[in-house]
């Protein structure tokens, strides 16, 4: 085959990570952008470097332009995005993307069809950001049996959730401060309700495990309940509160996918990822437990992994009729999901219950009715309103016992403030 000049790259997207990619691939000679595709043509972009005449608003004439080898897809979203990568990869080209959403909604279509027309798509940025994890999982750690994921995968809520904890400030107070500090959007649903992490879960979870994981099964739950009397009582406890995004698979090979907020322990490590940084934990067999952490996002972090996806690629064009087999996708059985009733956790409770004599007994009671045995429950201080405020650890228990008892506890006349989860 014959050597090529430099390898021609299209961009779709020009904001954030889409500037730092053109910055970044303009110190590398074998590779060139030639056509970059932006919503709006006419907003000004101080970029060094970039020729006015290479940018277009019709994004098909990146993914139509028969010069072009590589297209970058940065715009995220389903639509336009699904459309123009079929066509790109129709029209001979290989795929570097950025968008968790498509490939957690539609990932098995595209990488049939990519398969279909020998062309690969690299989504090293569409996980963790600028930490490397899809390489890493798919060459060096594939001699491992992975069956844990644990993992913050979005740095929107775990900003959120660190201030509340540094601030001891409530969910509203750090969400308004991060909106106007540009860590979360004017409407955060995709981020504080667990979209985010949940597309990035399942995505993560199907290479990881090599069965794929369907979006729908996947339970979600956001930050927006968690109160600053959840993080006191989680650091006397000897815990921090974060969203992790997990999987896991039991010995029948069924796999348990989910996104909530976790009571994680101190001592554990995810426990101490502040801030916007991100971390995934692999946990399997012979490596034991791996923690890869670093930024999530932002320009450059994300370039660094598009960038990266798009050299490999560059550099195996021209040599083989088949490139980057490793990366490919390998899987076609769906996994067996596993519902969250049907999960057993540990769990913490905070309750505003009347005190009265025997409250806490009558809480013991109905968590034996429903075969709950409790850690520790603890009376932390009487109101005005003549009120008590009650935290309860339970031991592991089946997460449908726990919901009935919660019911049987506010049928009670008692309130239930919060219910998390606690990591084992």
């Amino acid at each position: 085959m014959e050597k090529r000049d430099k390898i021609k790259i299209g961009l779709i997207g020009l904001g954030t990570v889409g500037s730092g990619v053109f910055k970044t691939l303009q110190s590398f000679e074998n590779v060139e952008v030639t056509k970059i595709a932006v919503r709006n043509i006419n907003k000004p972009r101080n970029i060094d470097g970039l020729d006015n005449s290479i940018v277009t608003d019709n994004p098909y004439e990146v993914v139509n332009d028969s010069e072009i080898d590589i297209v970058a897809e940065l715009i995220g979203g389903v639509e336009p995005a699904y459309d123009l990568i079929k066509t790109a990869i129709k029209n001979g080209k290989h795929i570097v993307t950025a968008n968790k959403e498509l490939l957690a909604k539609h990932g098995e279509e595209l990488f049939n069809f990519a398969e279909e027309h020998n062309k690969v798509i690299l989504y090293e940025a569409a996980i963790a950001g600028g930490i490397p994890i899809i390489m890493p999982i798919k060459t060096i750690l594939a001699g491992n049996k992975i069956n844990k994921i644990e993992a913050i995968l979005n740095g929107t809520t775990n900003y959120i959730l660190t201030k509340m904890d540094v601030q001891g400030a409530s969910y509203e107070t750090v969400l308004k401060e991060a909106q106007e500090l540009g860590y979360a959007e004017a409407d955060p649903t995709g981020d504080v309700e667990g979209f985010d992490a949940a597309y990035k879960i399942t995505t993560l979870a199907t290479i990881t495990f090599g069965k794929r994981i369907k979006l729908e099964n996947v339970y979600r739950e956001g930050i927006t309940k968690i109160r600053a009397q959840d993080m006191d009582a989680a650091n006397d406890l000897g815990y921090k509160i974060k969203l992790i995004a997990s999987a896991q698979l039991n010995e029948n090979g069924q796999a348990d996918v989910r996104v909530h907020p976790m009571l994680v322990s101190k001592k554990a490590t995810l426990a101490h990822i502040d801030y916007v940084t991100n971390a995934v934990s692999l946990t399997g067999h012979p490596v034991g437990s791996v923690t890869l952490s670093g930024p999530g996002a932002g320009e450059f972090p994300t370039a660094s992994s598009v960038v990266g996806d798009i050299l490999a690629i560059a550099a195996e064009l021209g040599k083989s009729d088949y490139i980057l087999p490793m990366m490919r996708c390998k899987h076609d059985d769906n996994a067996e999901m596993i519902n969250i009733s049907d999960t057993t956790n540990k769990y913490y409770i905070s309750i505003t219950a009347k005190n009265n004599k025997g409250v806490i007994g009558k809480i013991g009671t109905i968590c034996a009715n429903n075969d709950i045995s409790l850690e520790s429950i603890v009376q932390r201080c009487v109101s005005q309103d003549n009120t008590a405020d009650i935290t309860v650890i339970t031991e592991q228990v089946k997460e449908k016992n726990m919901q009935n008892a919660i019911k049987q506890i506010e049928l009670d006349g008692n309130k239930v403030n919060s219910l998390i989860r606690v990591q084992v």
